[in-house]
């Protein structure tokens, strides 16, 4: 790619992200002008491939995300599953805990992947899909968590009477807030769960942000 070619593709992308930082309200092209750097002209220019794409869509004046990135966001969590599946695996084994990876979906924390411990004479079922507030339980507060401190968070019969959770946000990625944990049943000590949870979370984020 030429470096005008890299140059367009990067003003593209940090147009779709002006877009999408509007929220719920539609941009109108000034201020997408303003917030990437550039000129109207430009701006109707590059919302152009973006429109044909269906990643935005235009009204007269005013830009809004197209549901084309719905289709795009179909693919993420099957990926993202993927990625996690082994990470969460030596984390449910070597705790002997219900490994987790959790999302944020806007106030909300969703578990989109699970993965049992294969030696423990039991322990929790915890379903994929399962949705709570970012407020209660671990892999939530996780995700609000402020760099610092010691990393991880514990909960203790937030979410289900008896259960105990540990876990640590996923930091580094872009785009992405979430959160790796594990739940129990029995007590966790947290100080030997925690750091073990924080590695997990590191490790994804490293897997995720390699290069192709």
């Amino acid at each position: 790619m030429t470096r005008e070619g890299s140059l367009t593709l990067d003003r593209g992308l940090a147009l779709l992200q002006a877009v999408a930082d509007a929220g719920g309200e539609a941009a109108t092209i000034s201020e997408l002008a303003v917030a990437i750097g550039a000129s109207r002209a430009a701006v109707y220019r590059l919302l152009v491939p973006l429109s044909e794409r269906g990643l935005v869509w235009r009204d007269g004046n005013k830009v809004r995300l197209g549901v084309g990135l719905l289709r795009l966001a179909g693919q993420v969590l099957p990926q993202l599953r993927e990625a996690a599946r082994p990470v969460l695996r030596e984390l449910a084994e070597k705790v002997g805990a219900t490994a987790h990876l959790s999302v944020a979906q806007g106030d909300q924390a969703q578990a989109v992947a699970v993965i049992e411990p294969s030696w423990t004479s039991f322990h929790v079922a915890y379903r994929v899909g399962t949705r709570h507030a970012l407020s209660a339980g671990a892999a939530g507060k996780a995700m609000t968590l402020r760099p610092g401190g010691d990393g991880w968070v514990t909960s203790a019969g937030e979410l289900e009477a008896g259960a105990c959770g540990v876990a640590a946000p996923v930091r580094g990625v872009p785009g992405l807030r979430a959160s790796i944990g594990v739940v129990s049943l029995e007590p966790l000590d947290a100080s030997v769960v925690g750091p073990a949870v924080v590695a997990a979370a590191l490790r994804l984020a490293e897997v995720l942000k390699q290069p192709e």
